[in-house]
């Protein structure tokens, strides 16, 4: 197995098996829920936005290992960002999982952990169980009340 390969299920384990910034967040500002379709995960993603900056993040939901650790690993890459740096980062990941594979491949020493997730891009299944994390980012950035979903 490739070391990348390697890296990738040591991660995901370890954010699955303890996730970071698990529950919910009394003063959040920003409040999204998510739901995939297609294998019944379900998110609940809490922000606090003061002035322009994420101060703290948490999530709720149940869901597969992939989910859980894509959730995991997105709060502790957001708190301290601005808005404008989060959705960056938001669609950075949305390219590594579905986009082009060229630019894809770009983006992966900017993300940090996260670019253990360009090896779900093989699991066209799991894809949607990786970004239903970041498209509930993305609702509740936006402040949308409808749920987020992957479809």
């Amino acid at each position: 197995m490739s070391d990348l390969r390697d890296l990738y299920q040591e991660v995901i384990l370890d954010h699955t098996k303890r996730p970071r910034n698990f529950g919910t967040l009394a003063d959040a500002s920003h409040t999204a829920e998510g739901h995939n379709p297609l294998c019944g995960d379900n998110i609940t993603l809490y922000l606090t936005v003061e002035g322009n900056v994420v101060t703290d993040v948490a999530f709720q939901g149940t869901g597969c290992a992939i989910l859980t650790a894509s959730a995991s690993l997105m709060t502790e890459a957001l708190r301290g960002k601005t808005v404008e740096e989060a959705d960056a980062l938001m669609q950075q990941m949305l390219t590594l999982l579905t986009g082009d594979p060229a630019v894809a491949a770009e983006a992966v020493p900017e993300l940090g952990k996260l670019a253990v997730f360009s090896g779900v891009r093989e699991y066209p299944l799991r894809v949607k169980c990786a970004t239903l994390a970041w498209h509930t980012l993305q609702a509740a950035l936006a402040e949308k009340a409808e749920k987020a979903t992957t479809e």
